[in-house]
């Protein structure tokens, strides 16, 4: 597998750090388990009764270059100026919304999930941790739902992923119901945590990807440089926050305590920034996100992390191109799409790649949404033995449904959001109503999924 050039990591980045400042992560907090009903089609409204349903909490988790709460200005990475997760829980579903490691591998993505629902000091795994050099033990969590892993408890949640973090739900779901080998090899049964047992009490209900690249992103932009790209985010940041924000104060976290890189007290963003991305770190490992999101390193995730077979998978896809009406008919971006990703979305919409030992990429993975291919973002594919419900259909009328034919451990296509770009099906500065409407279907589906 070849290695991730810094600035291929730069340009992957820096395209969804100057759009994802539109919308950031909210404050976590626990929410009261309500007892809930259903939500109508048209307009999202929804009464609270009695009625039975699936009352498990919702867990959003973010993707690439996700930020907290208290980070960056006063936005959230779901909703924008809106919280969806506030939305949500005014109409009673319980929801939380973790942030974990913004350009982490979804390994240890997976793992700092895992303390954050469950509570107790992050564990990267003793074989994983002396494979990749880092540290093997992260932050502490005071944990938002510790019963999860009561034996006799009947508390599942249903986890919903945007971009990375449908790549993040599934590892965890893979880790959560069949630990790991190596690192059941590498340390005394009383040293290993839970996660790597395979004994964990299977607690997921539900996993819901969004936009996520299953099979990576082909977007591969060489010209990027760090030292404008970082200027052009913070002036972009402040221009649309319409707020002070400057290197000084940006809050943004890297979150790689693991491998000894920290923003030291008084440390501006942009020399935080730098530090981040001149460490030889990118070069040297395979445990961080660019390898990952890259194609060839999503085969890889794809062959180890399986759908489960007691678990329900829906995917969710946006697109923001259409098919152009000359000879090769490459996929071109409407005019809609967000400045920032016109270029990866144009690249994507024509790039090709046949080299041997590499996966194959032609017109197929065209159609995008400025990041992520339509193709990728349906179901694995690439070195992924995954089942697909063929049979599911799409929500062509715009309506989410549990549906008598979904299947558990199969992948249960929904929809394709059309001309919403990878960043605004989050963010939401476009058509908000319209897509906050979507977030609350999906949480009516998941409310109806049988207990």
């Amino acid at each position: 597998m070849k290695k991730c050039s810094l600035k291929r990591v730069v340009s992957l980045l820096l395209t969804l750090a100057f759009g994802l400042c539109f919308s950031l992560s909210v404050p976590v907090q626990a929410a009261k388990r309500c007892v809930l009903s259903t939500i109508t089609k048209s307009s999202g409204t929804r009464t609270l009764s009695t009625e039975a349903g699936n009352h498990d909490p919702i867990v959003l988790v973010h993707g690439l270059f996700g930020w907290g709460n208290t980070e960056i200005a006063h936005s959230n990475y779901w909703g924008g100026t809106d919280s969806l997760r506030d939305l949500l829980t005014e109409k009673g579903y319980t929801v939380y919304t973790p942030t974990i490691g913004p350009v982490s591998s979804n390994w240890d993505r997976a793992c700092e999930l895992y303390a954050y629902l469950v509570g107790g000091t992050v564990d990267y795994g003793l074989a994983h941790s002396r494979k990749y050099g880092h540290a093997r033990y992260g932050s502490t969590f005071t944990g938002v739902l510790p019963q999860l892993n009561d034996t006799d408890s009947h508390l599942k949640i249903h986890l919903v992923g945007h971009s990375m973090g449908g790549e993040t739900i599934r590892m965890l779901a893979q880790l959560l119901e069949n630990g790991d080998a190596d690192e059941r090899a590498a340390g005394e049964a009383n040293t290993i945590s839970p996660l790597f047992s395979g004994k964990c009490r299977h607690w997921i209900d539900s996993v819901t990807t969004i936009a996520t690249p299953h099979d990576g992103s082909q977007f591969d932009n060489k010209k990027y440089k760090i030292e404008p790209l970082t200027h052009q985010f913070i002036a972009a940041l402040a221009a649309v926050q319409g707020a002070n924000i400057d290197d000084t104060n940006l809050g943004l976290d890297f979150k790689l305590g693991q491998w000894g890189i920290e923003r030291e007290p008084g440390e501006s963003y942009h020399s935080y920034f730098e530090k981040v991305m001149k460490s030889k770190l990118w070069a040297k490992t395979k445990d961080l996100s660019a390898y990952d999101l890259d194609t060839d390193g999503a085969a890889v995730l794809n062959a180890y992390a399986k759908a489960q077979k007691d678990i329900y998978y829906f995917s969710i896809a946006c697109t923001d191109t259409y098919r152009s009406l000359t000879f090769p008919h490459y996929q071109v971006p409407y005019a809609n799409m967000n400045p920032i990703l016109l270029h990866s979305s144009l690249y994507m919409g024509r790039y090709v790649n046949y080299a041997y030992g590499h996966v194959t990429i032609d017109h197929t993975w065209w159609e995008n949404d400025g990041i992520v291919s339509v193709r990728s973002a349906i179901h694995p594919h690439s070195g992924s033995s995954d089942s697909f419900n063929e049979n599911y259909g799409t929500a062509l009328d715009g309506s989410y449904q549990f549906k008598p034919n979904t299947q558990k451990g199969t992948w249960n296509y929904i929809e394709k959001i059309q001309k919403t770009d990878h960043i605004n099906v989050v963010g939401q500065q476009k058509n908000k109503q319209f897509l906050q409407t979507k977030f609350y279907q999906l949480a009516g589906m998941l409310e109806s999924i049988p207990e």
